[in-house]
């Protein structure tokens, strides 16, 4: 395990790094011993420092749950990151692309919980019971260390590349909807980049809510009523720039879409 005075300086590292917009060293290249749990600790510290500064914590986001993600990635296992109010954008925002770094896109759909989910032992039952409605999200993917070469415990630190979040389209309730079945084209500037189906997310996009809650469990936390849960993409990430319009059409869920300045 890293001492804490190493966790508070990869924390500064990665504050720096988000506050330049610069991309600083891989972690696992200079702690070669460095742990997942080492690196949710550099998380959490980042995460408090949030806190503590006045950001308030709205929901959790979920990476790394299909596929096509961890073969993008070369990853094989899920991670999961914080999501901060100011992270949050109303669908047809204009969001400044400078204010991320290495900026993707992600197509996903976010759980709105009304009530805690409480690990361990957590199943998709409980996620359903629990959730108020669903609705499409893009997530903004934002990187502060190297891209070329991360490992889960790089992309945990670095709180699971989570830059920011835009919700749109028709919040439904998981009764009206096979939510294994939603699917979603994604544009960009008026041509299809990328398509995908729920289910390429551990076959049902619940069973990623279900496995966060049952993660946190083991760090003493659990997912709380009012909580987005941002459930992992069911499409590659794809690479945006300033002038960029993005847009997903989720058909009878709606489109959900922002434009990069």
């Amino acid at each position: 395990m890293l001492e804490p005075d190493a966790i508070a300086a990869i924390a500064d590292e990665l504050a720096a790094a988000e506050r330049d917009r610069t991309t600083a060293p891989l972690l696992t290249a200079r702690y070669p011993d460095m742990t997942i749990e080492d690196s949710y600790a550099v998380q959490n510290e980042w995460r408090r420092r949030g806190v503590a500064a006045g950001r308030r914590l709205v929901g959790r986001k979920i990476g790394l749950t299909s596929k096509v993600m961890q073969a993008a990635t070369g990853i094989t296992e899920p991670d999961y990151g914080a999501i901060f109010a100011d992270m949050v954008f109303e669908n047809g925002a204009v969001i400044p692309h400078d204010r991320f770094s290495n900026v993707r896109i992600e197509v996903e759909l976010a759980f709105v919980l009304k009530a805690a989910i409480e690990g361990p032992g957590a199943t998709v039952f409980d996620v359903l019971r629990a959730t108020e409605f669903v609705v499409p999200a893009l997530e903004i993917l934002s990187s502060r260390l190297e891209m070329r070469g991360r490992t889960i415990v790089d992309t945990i630190s670095d709180n699971a590349a989570m830059g920011g979040m835009v919700y749109g389209g028709n919040p439904v309730a998981i009764d009206e909807v096979d939510l294994r079945w939603v699917s979603a084209l994604l544009y960009r500037n008026e041509a299809i980049e990328e398509s995908g189906v729920a289910a390429a997310v551990l076959n049902h996009p619940a069973v990623g809510v279900a496995w966060l809650a049952n993660k946190l469990a083991h760090h003493d936390d659990r997912l709380e009523p009012g909580e987005i849960v941002l459930a992992g993409s069911f499409t590659r990430p794809m690479w945006v720039h300033p002038g960029d319009t993005v847009l997903a059409d989720y058909k009878d869920l709606g489109t959900v879409t922002c434009r990069f300045e």
